[in-house]
């Protein structure tokens, strides 16, 4: 039986997200895995948007329990850093003691992007600030140190690569070498 793999990302707010999901299931089975992506669940339209909300919620913790390992997507998203949703996800399989491994499709260090948001006078200092006076961090990572540091410390493979705009939740060049690397 092949390893399942869940498969987080903001993907799902794409205009073709079940799409871009069936290429990205398709890609796993390539290469020897099942990959289990988020919209896969059967949810009931009844009730009221908060309870569909949560029906949402459940349905993806159960998926990310029966997958064997984690692969997301943790190209930025509405700010600096991944979308919310995916690095909870993240921190709920690495709490369960499953491999995690990531992506991103903007190469920038994580300060970069930082700066480039909410920084104040030049980048490059050695010390740098946001717009409050509140310390950017600096440690030559692609996103905060708990997210690459949980996928490091997983076991797990955190990849980037530099897509064209218009590509960069679509581009699954990275999302490939990760399932090379990991056939």
């Amino acid at each position: 039986m092949p390893r399942t793999i869940y498969l987080a990302g903001p993907e799902v707010f794409c205009p073709a997200a079940s799409e871009l999901g069936a290429r990205k299931k398709a890609l796993c089975e390539h290469y020897g895995f099942r990959g289990l992506f988020p919209l896969d669940g059967e949810l009931q339209q009844s009730g009221s948007a908060r309870e569909l909300g949560f029906a949402i919620s459940a349905a993806n913790e159960q998926l990310i329990r029966r997958a064997d390992l984690v692969i997301a997507n943790l190209t930025p998203f509405r700010g600096a850093s991944a979308d919310a949703g995916t690095v909870y996800e993240l921190g709920l399989a690495r709490g369960l003691g499953k491999i995690i491994h990531g992506y991103s499709n903007d190469p920038a260090l994580f300060a970069e992007r930082t700066f480039a948001l909410f920084g104040q006078g030049e980048y490059g200092g050695s010390e740098l600030h946001d717009c409050d006076g509140l310390s950017i961090e600096q440690f030559d990572l692609h996103d905060n140190l708990m997210i690459e540091g949980g996928i490091a410390l997983s076991g797990g493979i955190f990849l980037t690569h530099r897509a064209a705009e218009a590509e960069k939740y679509t581009d699954l060049t990275a999302f490939e070498a990760l399932l090379i690397r990991l056939n």
